[in-house]
């Protein structure tokens, strides 16, 4: 594993003038590492935050994975995705204790060494809000400055100075974010300002939805015919059963009018009608919270 040595100025950047230079960003990968969520102890909602954040920019996210504390896994994992996304953001296993290892792990994945950056050090003592004796030498003293050791030749960004300590690490196509979901929205979100101008206008894409209180398996004809017909033109078909009954029929292109065009014959062969989008995602949100309220009271009972 990396050992860390101290940072110096050309080893870290805490500055990028054009955040991805002359490259798009079109393609998106999320990593969730943590033990305690493949073991249910943690509920993942950043995932789904990601799916969100890509969607609102027009970022194709391609795939999300959940691996556990093993560095073999994680060295994999973001090799592997580095190498066929443009975007990827890791979230877990980089706070102060001894399976927080994904600062470690994505330096060997990179081949390099760890790291202390003395910038995020002096951040961590002046926002933490449980604040130490720095003078003195202890496991909790190390224990925080595990916080602050990064991959050699990583770009250490600070979307939002004044209020957090905690910034995102880049290595290449690589964004190291916390999993406490509160930071990580935070900072992903701060984030976005930086990718706006590597992400071409034409990737923005309309998303229509048609309820109906008929089976999939009534539609599905009707369904795979049109499919066929409108993905040359790159509107893509889904259906999804409802919570309470029903499915939706949804409809996904970048050219908005094509894509407007067919609500007309969708609702009449799926004897359906079509839903605000906006409502309809709020309402899987509310969805969202209650399965977690849910899962908190089943491991408190």
């Amino acid at each position: 594993m990396a050992s860390a040595s101290s940072a110096s100025a050309s080893s870290l950047l805490t500055t990028y003038p054009d955040y991805y230079k002359n490259k798009n960003i079109t393609t998106a990968a999320c990593l969730i590492i943590g033990d305690e969520v493949l073991n249910s102890k943690t509920f993942d909602t950043n995932s789904a935050f990601f799916a969100r954040f890509c969607w609102d920019l027009g970022i194709d996210l391609r795939r999300v994975e959940i691996i556990p504390d093993v560095e073999s896994e994680i060295v994999e994992a973001v090799t592997r995705l580095n190498s066929r996304h443009d975007f990827v953001i890791t979230s877990g296993g980089i706070g102060p204790t001894h399976d927080d290892i994904t600062y470690p792990s994505i330096a060997k994945a990179f081949n390099k060494e760890l790291v202390l950056h003395d910038e995020t050090v002096e951040k961590m003592k002046k926002l933490n809000k449980r604040p130490i004796d720095w003078s003195v030498d202890n496991d909790e003293k190390k224990a925080r400055l595990r916080m602050a050791q990064f991959p050699e030749g990583a770009e250490v960004i600070f979307p939002v100075p004044e209020e957090l300590w905690v910034p995102v690490v880049k290595m290449e196509n690589v964004h190291i974010l916390p999993g406490i979901p509160r930071l990580f929205t935070q900072l992903l979100t701060s984030l976005g300002p930086l990718l706006h101008p590597h992400i071409p206008s034409t990737q923005k894409r309309t998303r229509l939805l048609v309820s109906t209180s008929l089976p999939e398996s009534t539609i599905a004809p009707f369904l795979t015919r049109l499919s066929e017909r409108v993905e040359p033109q790159g509107i893509k078909i889904g259906s999804y059963p409802k919570w309470q009954g029903g499915v939706m029929v949804s409809l996904i292109g970048r050219e908005a009018q094509l894509t407007e065009e067919l609500i007309g014959e969708v609702e009449r062969e799926v004897q359906g009608k079509r839903v605000d989008v906006e409502a309809e995602m709020k309402g899987e949100e509310e969805r969202r919270k209650e399965v977690k309220e849910d899962l908190g009271k089943r491991d408190s009972a």
